[in-house]
């Protein structure tokens, strides 16, 4: 198994089983503990149903691996669009791990590759709306756009800016 994906699994089994976050494991692979990125981790059901995904496209970690195990809990138990995981739900999870390049500015939406490309939306009061790249279903530039917009709460005719940035999938 995928070092990224079995740090997301044991994260997740082990808080859901006794309420404790577990420390990185000193066998990972050597980026994991000395290279800091933007980490999201998306839990999916057996039937590939989202059941929960959190991120973030900065670092905030001292190392890849914390940044995992932090968005791995969050996931799991803080997703506002889901109930936690339960511990029956455990062994039906699917985990992906997207580890970010830092974003880039962009200005034309038309430029943009849903497949190649995640977008980040965002106003200069802090407002943003944030899409990983390649997510099934979302085909157009303007569609990635128009969710972002949606998730950040941006209104159409504000002053944006745009980035694009690209992961490294782990699945």
């Amino acid at each position: 198994m995928d070092a990224y994906i079995k740090l997301a699994k044991e994260t997740v089994e082990s808080y859901i089983k006794t309420d404790r976050i577990i420390l990185p494991p000193t066998d990972l692979p050597k980026k994991m503990l000395t290279k800091k990125a933007g980490v999201f981790v998306s839990i999916h059901t057996a039937s590939g149903e989202l059941r929960g995904c959190i991120g973030t496209f900065l670092p905030t970690k001292e190392n890849i691996a914390q940044e995992i195990i932090a968005n791995a809990v969050s996931a799991a138990t803080s997703d506002p669009r889901f109930p936690p995981v339960s511990k029956k739900e455990l062994s039906g999870l699917i985990y992906s791990v997207d580890i970010l390049s830092l974003p880039k500015n962009v200005s034309k939406i038309r430029d943009l590759d849903v497949k190649r490309y995640g977008l980040i939306v965002s106003t200069f009061d802090g407002r943003r709306g944030l899409l990983l790249p390649d997510i099934p279903g979302i085909e157009t530039p303007e569609e990635q756009f128009r969710i972002c917009c949606l998730k950040g709460g941006i209104s159409p005719g504000e002053e944006i800016r745009l980035q694009i940035f690209t992961v490294e999938r782990h699945q």
